[in-house]
């Protein structure tokens, strides 16, 4: 069966395609495609479409092999992260190419499966940067919430080596485990200050007022300013 001819509890990949094409809004594609997203669907209007639809695997399934961009974002709030095999995941992110999907599949999805760390050593180490970039990002995520088992001070040597030359996905994500290594841990905050001062990625990255810079130094200092630390 054809994926425009699955079906699942009443509502097809063929209906949910055109529901989403009647939300495209050629302004918001315009606004969107300036950041590599090829779609113009309000994120707003796609998560009350998920709603409605609630989670189903078999349709989230049936949206991510469409390859419509759109469809799976709308997958990835549809789906059950627990529900997909590691070989599943792996092959997902290799054909998530554009920002948004590859930024929800990490986190909406990824983080949530038991293969989350399986993933992130096998994605760190890969020669494709946005791979590694998924694997740079569920690094930088665990040294949040669980560094317990994690050299940092290796890390950092990875980060102070590599980052300056990395693509912008990837330099990206060692640059948010650079930040998070400085505002959790204390003990290397001085070094990861000095790195961030030293290759000055993102120094210049344009910052809404209100928003704090993703220049390592400046996010580490103000993070550590508003939690007393």
């Amino acid at each position: 069966m054809g994926t425009g001819e699955r079906e699942t509890r009443g509502t097809t990949v063929a209906g949910v395609l055109a529901e989403l094409a009647g939300l495209e809004d050629p302004r918001i594609r315009a606004v969107n495609e300036k950041h590599g997203d090829d779609h113009g669907v309000n994120l707003g209007a796609l998560r009350s479409l998920a709603k409605r639809l609630r989670t189903d695997q078999d349709l989230a399934r049936g949206l991510w092999e469409s390859g419509d961009t759109a469809a799976r974002l709308l997958a990835l709030l549809i789906c059950r992260p627990k529900a997909f095999t590691r070989d599943e995941l792996d092959s997902m992110m290799r054909r998530a190419r554009t920002p948004k999907v590859h930024d929800w599949l990490v986190n909406y999805v990824v983080k949530k499966s038991p293969h989350a760390e399986e993933l992130r050593q096998t994605w760190l180490a890969d020669p494709d940067p946005v791979v590694a970039s998924a694997g740079w990002a569920l690094t930088g995520a665990r040294v949040v919430s669980r560094p317990d088992g994690l050299d940092l001070a290796q890390l950092l040597d990875v980060i102070e080596a590599e980052m300056k030359d990395a693509p912008d996905r990837l330099q990206w994500a060692m640059n948010t485990c650079l930040a998070h290594i400085g505002i959790e841990h204390p003990a290397h905050r001085a070094r990861a200050l000095a790195i961030g001062e030293r290759l000055g990625v993102l120094e210049d990255y344009p910052t809404s007022p209100g928003c704090t810079s993703p220049y390592a130094p400046v996010w580490i200092t103000e993070m550590v300013r508003r939690q007393g630390t």
